[in-house]
């Protein structure tokens, strides 16, 4: 059986998973596209998708009789109408991150998840399914003893001027966020924010860097630098300190080279290069998962926590070096 995807934002991630799907991962095809500009819809029909249909709107994409499952990679501001209207249809939806714009909207979806019995959302929190991330879960679970302290660095070389403050937790560390959830089978109790001097490149309505310290119920505590002008590369590090040793994140594979009398390799400029091959893990697993009418992965439950987390990191910041406290509301039984 072949999943007949339909596919909300035909943007730059839009596009890529339709590549994705069309041409590199196995059992799923693109039958459905919706944009907010018609014609951008139409150019991913052309390029990628010829025997798609292009619906005026999302909604009208996801009642469609011919499709089985959805993808949203529109903009975040939509992502919680078109996640609800999937899960009413009875589909299986895959979201990019944010789940919602907000908690409360996370709430909605995972409320509404619950109503319905069963697992059908799957949030695109690509970093668990990176070989390095799994590969670190596996020495911390197994080699390094129980974790007592992160140490992590998110560092990006450039952003636009729109780009402000808030957007380094939203935008940024939302994906530590998730990924230090599931590397440490533990949630958040405190944030706090401090910022160093910012750097020359940053503007007004950006300070930048800034450290984010995150404690957890078991009491590890999580040290984040985020850097999102450091012009040398993209460059993701973490270190788990635990009672028998310490694990670090294995570095991107790049080609070493004594050259022009230096001893170099190249550094990734790009996320999407840096995680390719975890956005094609994760897009197959959905597939395999919504062909049998669920969905597995990242839930609604750590897109909601993510959304509590970032608020809180947000305040944080407001609230410069004070500590935050963070309510984590029960699990549902549909998430354990």
């Amino acid at each position: 059986m072949t999943l007949k995807i339909g596919v909300i934002g035909t943007g730059m991630i839009g596009r890529d998973h339709t590549r994705r799907i069309q041409n590199v991962l196995a059992g799923a095809q693109v039958v459905a596209l919706s944009d907010y500009s018609s014609e951008a819809a139409k150019a991913v029909q052309a390029d990628l998708a010829p025997d798609a249909t292009v619906h005026a709107t999302g909604q009208e994409l996801i009642a469609a009789n011919t499709v089985d499952a959805v993808l949203v990679c529109s903009t975040g501001s939509t992502h919680e109408d078109y996640v609800l209207a999937a899960i009413e249809a009875g589909k299986p939806v895959f979201c990019e991150k944010p789940l919602a714009t907000t908690a409360e909207g996370a709430k909605r979806i995972v409320d509404a998840e619950v109503a319905a019995g069963k697992r059908l959302v799957q949030v695109g929190f690509m970093r668990r399914y990176d070989s390095g991330y799994v590969a670190l879960k596996d020495a911390v679970v197994n080699n390094t003893g129980a974790p007592i302290m992160v140490h992590a660095a998110h560092r990006n070389p450039a952003v636009p001027e729109q780009y402000v403050t808030p957007m380094a937790i939203h935008d940024t560390f939302v994906h530590e966020i998730d990924v230090f959830r599931w590397l440490l089978d533990d949630d958040y109790v405190s944030a706090r924010v401090t910022f160093p001097r910012s750097c020359a490149a940053s503007h007004a309505k950006l300070r930048d860097p800034q450290i984010v310290t995150l404690t957890t119920a078991k009491g590890v505590v999580i040290n984040t630098e985020i850097y999102v002008n450091c012009k040398y590369g993209y460059d993701i590090q973490c270190q788990v300190v635990g009672e028998d040793g310490v694990a670090y994140l294995p570095e991107p594979q790049a080609i070493k080279m004594r050259l022009g009398a230096k001893f170099q390799n190249e550094i990734l400029t790009d996320w999407k290069d840096r995680f390719v091959a975890s956005y094609d893990v994760e897009l197959q697993d959905f597939i395999k998962a919504a062909a049998e009418g669920t969905a597995t992965g990242p839930s609604s439950w750590d897109g909601y926590m993510a959304a509590v987390t970032c608020d809180a990191c947000v305040e944080a910041q407001e609230a410069e070096g004070s500590a935050i406290i963070i309510s984590n509301p029960e699990r549902p039984a549909l998430y354990n």
